[in-house]
C-alpha cells in the first residue's frame, strides 16, 4: 500500500470518493445554511451572516466527525464517512 503525505492519503481512496466527500460537504453547507434563513430574519440577523454562520457550523461538525473517525485507526471507510453525514442529517431533522 502506497502512502502519500505521511499516511493521510491511502491509495485505495479513489478520486471519485474524495470528490463525493467534498460535494457532500458542500451540500451540508447548503442544507445547514438555508435552514436558518427564517430564523435569521425573525431576530434581525443579516441573511448572509446567518447563512454563513450556520453553514460553517455544519461543515465544522462534518470535518470534526471525519477527523475523529480517521484518528481512530488512520483510515476512513465508506461506512465511517456515511455515519458522519447521517449524524448531520439527523441533527437537521431534529432541529
Amino acid at each position: 500500500m502506497m502512502l502519500v503525505g505521511e499516511g493521510f492519503y491511502y491509495k485505495e481512496h479513489s478520486m471519485e470518493q474524495i470528490t463525493q466527500v467534498a460535494m457532500r460537504i458542500v451540500a451540508t453547507f447548503a442544507a445547514t445554511g438555508l435552514s436558518v434563513v427564517g430564523a435569521g430574519a425573525i431576530v434581525d440577523v443579516p441573511l448572509m451572516k446567518a447563512v454563513l454562520m450556520a453553514g460553517i457550523g455544519g461543515v465544522a461538525f462534518v470535518v470534526e466527525g471525519l477527523a475523529r473517525a480517521y484518528m481512530d485507526d488512520g483510515k476512513l471507510t465508506k461506512e465511517e464517512i456515511n455515519a458522519v453525514f447521517r449524524k448531520v442529517d439527523k441533527k437537521e431533522k431534529g432541529a
